[in-house]
């Protein structure tokens, strides 16, 4: 049985079933840095278990079509609300698994955003896709170094530029440390002895990644020795941290759309209005940075509420279902990205894993759009889902700020009437 076939249904009905499919495939150590979260992985969890406490309230007796599906962002049409997200590595999991997942995309009309941590060139990935493709930036190696990939970006077609803000420090992946990824990707031929046992049980991943180059290094990230070694990463992320003010610089390079990635407050919101940016993705990464903070979901209405409409706002964060996209819409994402998703279909599968991750959500978008009794995306709205009564403090509070405004503002002008 081929690894395509080990992933058609009705084996894989769901992306749970795809992330089985990649952990049975996958070496400890690639799985769980897909998997795996920051800290206790609180965050992770909940990114998930958020969209259980928002509840559907459906229109009966509706016949509805097949529901339309098409969203534009940015001014780009896409056939499907949501694009894969940019996710680091993912080489790691398919030999050339970024181009896979690029043509993934293209072949359904949704979008894909590259990383700037690849393991495979922007140029590659570009040419393997007729799709729509943005490009995620870090400033890993400093400015003269972003620039470059910044500029080559431009110039083979990417059409959006997301600036990832949320990455001061690398977070703390516990299970990464237990599985020993450092010494795995360093030089010690004894340090990495304890953990390559479980590395050679996986001899069909293992040769898929010999065969497409071995050790991985960044082709995007090309510092004056070379591209960037992949043991090098945590520290290059210490020594780039992006500040509200590199957006003047990177505008000046960059004249198309740009989007920044980590919003996760009502200030930060109307921080990146004010800076003019394009659209916001309301992100905790994955859980893969800050422990403990406000799940993505959650955090959304805030966002939507402060930014006002100004700009268009995305979110990403524990997609698992079509479901969870429809709740996300509902509550002010113009688009979702998804991540793990199919990340896990990549690795279960490379492109075939990725079109059936695809799959899954796009049916049950539709099949959850039908039975709400809608017929396409502009048809969804706020009193479709019903909220916990503590499920939105920033709204209240923006709420109460915008009213305690307005109250100061009259009371300004009963003042400057009394002074006439």
């Amino acid at each position: 049985m081929s690894l395509a076939s080990s992933v058609a249904p009705p084996r894989v009905m769901n992306i749970a079933d795809l992330r089985r499919a990649a952990m049975r495939r996958l070496p400890r150590a690639v799985f769980d840095y897909v998997d795996g979260g920051a800290d206790a992985e609180n965050t992770l969890r909940s990114n998930v278990s958020i969209f259980d406490q928002i509840l559907f309230r459906p229109r009966g007796a509706v016949a509805s079509p097949r529901a339309n599906l098409e969203t534009t962002v940015l001014g780009q049409r896409f056939s499907l609300p949501f694009l894969l997200a940019p996710v680091g590595s993912t080489r790691l999991l398919w030999p050339k698994g970024e181009v896979d997942a690029a043509r993934a995309a293209a072949a359904v009309g949704a979008g894909y955003i590259l990383s700037t941590l690849a393991g495979t060139s922007l140029e590659e990935v570009k040419a393997g896709s007729t799709g729509t493709c943005w490009y995620q930036v870090y400033l890993v190696g400093g400015r003269e170094v972003a620039s470059a990939a910044i500029e080559r970006a431009r110039k083979v077609g990417y059409s959006a530029l997301v600036l990832t803000v949320d990455t001061a420090i690398s977070g703390l992946r516990e299970r990464d440390y237990r599985n020993g990824v450092a010494h795995l990707a360093g030089s010690n031929l004894f340090r990495k002895l304890p953990y390559v046992w479980n590395v050679l049980a996986h001899p069909g991943w293992l040769l898929g990644y010999l065969g497409d180059g071995g050790l991985m290094s960044f082709p995007n990230v090309v510092l004056p020795d070379g591209p960037m070694r992949y043991a090098a990463v945590a520290a290059a992320l210490e020594q780039s941290v992006v500040s509200w003010a590199d957006l003047k610089w990177i505008r000046e390079l960059w004249k198309g759309p740009i989007v920044i990635k980590g919003i996760l407050t009502a200030e930060d919101g109307e921080r990146a209005v004010d800076e003019g940016v394009n659209a916001v993705i309301v992100s905790n990464h994955g859980g893969r940075q800050l422990d403990g903070v406000f799940p993505a979901l959650r955090a959304l209405p805030e966002v939507v509420a402060a930014v006002r409409g100004r700009i268009e706002v995305l979110v990403d964060g524990g997609i698992r279902r079509g479901s969870d996209i429809v709740k996300a819409l509902v509550l002010g994402a113009k688009a979702v990205l998804v991540g793990r998703a199919y990340a896990y279909g990549l690795g279960a599968a490379g492109q075939a894993g990725v079109a059936r991750a695809i799959e899954i959500l796009t049916a049950d978008l539709n099949r959850t759009l039908r039975l709400l009794g809608v017929a396409s995306l502009s048809d969804l709205d706020p009193s479709m889902i019903e909220l916990p009564a503590d499920f939105a403090p920033g709204r209240r509070r923006l709420a109460a700020m915008a009213d305690a405004g307005r109250a100061m503002d009259g009371a300004s002008e009963h003042r400057a009437t009394d002074v006439h």
